[in-house]
């Protein structure tokens, strides 16, 4: 396991693409019992080298009802993003994540975790690239439909302050689908 997270932390793969060069964000043990899969790490985690470090992470803490020791302890969660390095400033926020990080890491780290109980599937990236076929229209349909992807996924829209108007005419999310991912962590972590 330390060999693998040493060759992702020394990974180049993508090098020439990225603005502000290789910074891979990642974090696992083998004791990891739920999986975070979400898009990028932004331009202040590249910063900070800390996953989730920004306003979303804040966010998505809340919605797990997990404090930032819980949250960044390793044993717990693991942080697989589906690209490992910032990717860059698009028109409307930050470019997509590289496709090499999860072509080339996400089956070689996925196999090293036997004790997850469960992944969560951040954003659309997340939910294409693991549910294939199964994600639904779009996101708010795959979401509202979260129930017939457990007990292995958990699928979420990112928490991104950007999101702020989906979240505003989805309300169902906080009053229906929240409550459930705050059960199914706290029921993972204290067992």
């Amino acid at each position: 396991m330390k060999k693998l997270l040493k060759e992702i932390r020394s990974c180049t793969i993508c090098n020439p693409f990225l603005p502000l060069g290789p910074n891979p964000v990642v974090s696992f043990s083998s004791k990891s019992r739920i999986v975070i899969i979400g898009q990028a790490p932004g331009s202040v985690v590249h910063r900070t080298g800390k996953p989730w470090d920004d306003k979303s992470g804040e966010s998505l803490r809340k919605w797990l009802g997990v404090s930032d020791n819980d949250f960044y302890n390793a044993d717990k969660f693991a942080i697989v993003p589906m690209g490992f390095c910032y990717p860059g400033k698009g028109k409307s926020g930050d470019l997509a994540p590289r496709k090499e990080c999860a072509l080339h890491w996400h089956e070689r780290i996925m196999t090293q975790l036997v004790n997850v109980r469960l992944i969560l599937l951040i954003g659309k990236y997340a939910q294409d690239y693991y549910l294939k076929k199964q994600v639904k229209r779009n996101l708010t349909e795959t979401v509202k439909s979260y129930n017939s992807y457990l007990p292995k996924y958990f699928v979420l829209p990112h928490p991104s302050p950007r999101n702020n108007i989906w979240m505003k005419k989805n309300e169902w999310f906080k009053v229906d689908v929240l409550p459930v991912l705050r059960n199914e962590v706290n029921s993972i972590l204290n067992t």
